[in-house]
């Protein structure tokens, strides 16, 4: 079994940023993920409409700490954690530990709607974001030789379910796609009988943002023919349709789920108290409530509520990497821990077609700076001079020369429980349960 002073479970953006921040410590440090890169999650879903390729988001864990000779990397599989022993038991044997952080970051929540898991694509990681995108193509491919007009058209719909940032963020880069030149490579096809539906359950769109924010998003998508339906309920999701609890049926053989997130982690060999959405409940130091060793942060930490730092964004699991190392650095000097507190510096959304939205510290933005604004500061913050480079020049010639050359479907294995991988192979009749 080996042993390590320090060991961190995910190399998100919390995890990542601990590991950096704890480099200079004077102990070592284990950084343990399932895959060896890091993602840069803000920009799935450009890669899931066909703007990015998926390598530009992405790099190696292994390459970003190689700076620190204390950091070090284990590619694994986590499968429990022993708190009361110290261990993290992993497909690739034990390792022991002193201090352990959690940051394993989030999944899709069904919120009890029946077929989520089985029939609707997610965009939480890289993987997800490119089987929506051969989705979204091989309903191009399909429709162009149907003739059946019925099918035709619900191969053409695509049902957005959730209307937060990531919702709106990918009805609108969807927009952007059909605008663009792939309109030439489908003589057979009409793009314009696309439908792109957008199911809030709430009564407005960006609840995380300023009322009128949302409202303004929501005139904007409205404008770009987004069909945007506010206070309407899930009830069930089939390989044909997406069924609303007031009857409604639609037609489709997209639907994109972005409703509900919850936190993912391995299991635990003690009960970890929880508060929303399955995080785990931490002291305002970020500290395990029964463990003074154990910290979690990101989308697996629930701080109090009269805490800050709910919001679950990147800079927040940031700003907590920081405080964790700070912390665990404390107590390896022998001082307490000190409570975190989030500076919130402001959250920005993008919304398509050269336009977004934004709250920075009161003030409110709309339109072509806070789509501006958001591309700077993702492209500030995203790891890999390389990959800068390479997403700079394709969003230049994305919204210079109204192109997207990021169209292939690639021959990826199914994913686990999705029972209608191929389109081209799946023939029932349009509107049926499924």
């Amino acid at each position: 079994m080996q042993k390590f002073p320090i060991a961190i479970v995910g190399a998100g953006f919390g995890g990542l940023q601990a590991a950096q921040s704890l480099a200079r410590c004077g102990q070592d440090i284990l950084l343990i993920d399932r895959v060896n890169y890091h993602t840069f999650v803000p920009l799935l879903y450009q890669v899931a409409t066909a703007q990015l390729e998926p390598e530009h988001i992405i790099y190696p864990v292994r390459t970003i700490i190689r700076r620190s000779r204390r950091c070090h990397f284990l590619l694994a599989e986590v499968a429990k954690i022993d708190l009361s022993a110290r261990v993290i038991k992993t497909d690739r044997g034990e390792v022991s530990y002193d201090f352990l952080v959690l940051a394993t970051g989030s999944k899709s929540k069904s919120l009890g709607v029946s077929g989520v898991k089985e029939y609707a694509f997610s965009i939480n990681s890289l993987q997800d974001a490119v089987a929506l995108r051969d989705r979204i193509l091989e309903c191009f491919e399909a429709a162009s030789i149907e003739a059946d007009p019925l099918r035709r058209q619900q191969l053409l719909t695509f049902v957005i379910i959730g209307g937060g940032a990531t919702g709106t963020e990918v009805v609108g880069a969807f927009v952007e796609l059909l605008r663009s030149r792939i309109r030439y490579e489908y003589p057979t096809l009409n793009l314009r009988q696309v439908k792109l539906i957008l199911l809030q359950s709430g009564d407005r769109l960006l609840g995380e943002l300023p009322p009128k924010l949302g409202i303004y998003t929501q005139k904007y998508l409205h404008k770009l023919g987004v069909d945007v339906r506010l206070s309407t309920q899930v009830e069930r999701i089939t390989t044909e349709a997406v069924y609303l609890q007031d009857r409604q049926t639609i037609p489709t053989k997209t639907a994109i789920w972005t409703a509900g997130v919850e936190a993912t982690m391995p299991e635990l060999s003690e009960d970890w108290s929880r508060g929303k959405k399955n995080k785990l409940r931490v002291r305002s130091t970020l500290q395990s409530i029964e463990y003074d060793n154990v910290y979690a942060i990101g989308d697996v930490a629930y701080v109090k509520p009269d805490g800050k730092g709910s919001s679950g964004v990147a800079p927040e699991a940031l700003q907590q990497g920081v405080a964790v190392a700070r912390n665990i650095t404390r107590q390896l000097q022998g001082h307490s821990p000190q409570p975190f507190s989030y500076f919130n510096k402001g959250r920005l959304a993008i919304i398509g077609c050269r336009s977004g939205v934004g709250d920075i510290r009161g003030w409110t933005l709309t339109g072509w700076l806070a789509w501006l604004l958001w591309l700077g500061v993702h492209l500030v913050y995203l790891p890999g001079f390389r990959n800068r480079l390479f997403v700079l020049l394709t969003w230049l010639q994305t919204y210079l020369c109204n192109d997207r050359v990021v169209r292939s479907i690639l021959p990826l294995q199914p994913r686990t429980g999705f029972q209608d991988r191929s389109i081209l192979k799946h023939k029932s009749p349009v509107g049926s349960p499924g």
